[in-house]
C-alpha cells in the first residue's frame, strides 16, 4: 500500500491502561474523537523515530528557561 493512500478504517482493541490514558487525553483536549487523539499521538511517535534514525534527538523545550529534555524511546 502506498503510504499516501488513505486506508480503510480498522478496529483496534486496547487494554484498560491504554483506554484510561486515551480517555484522559480526550478530556484534556476536550474532544470526543478518540481516533483523532490516537492519530496525533502516532504522528508524534513517527516524528521522534524519524529524528532518531537521522541521528537527531527529540526533546521538549521549556520556553521560559530554554532548558531542554530529550525524550528517550
Amino acid at each position: 500500500m502506498d503510504t499516501m493512500e488513505r486506508p480503510a478504517p480498522v478496529d483496534v482493541r486496547i487494554g484498560g491502561t491504554a483506554a484510561r490514558l486515551l480517555l484522559s487525553l480526550m478530556e484534556q483536549l476536550q474532544t470526543e474523537d478518540g481516533g483523532g487523539v490516537i492519530t496525533r499521538a502516532l504522528g508524534l511517535l513517527d516524528l521522534a523515530l524519524a529524528a532518531r534514525r537521522q541521528g537527531k534527538s527529540f526533546c521538549l523545550v521549556d520556553p521560559k528557561t530554554g532548558d531542554s529534555q530529550e525524550i528517550a524511546f
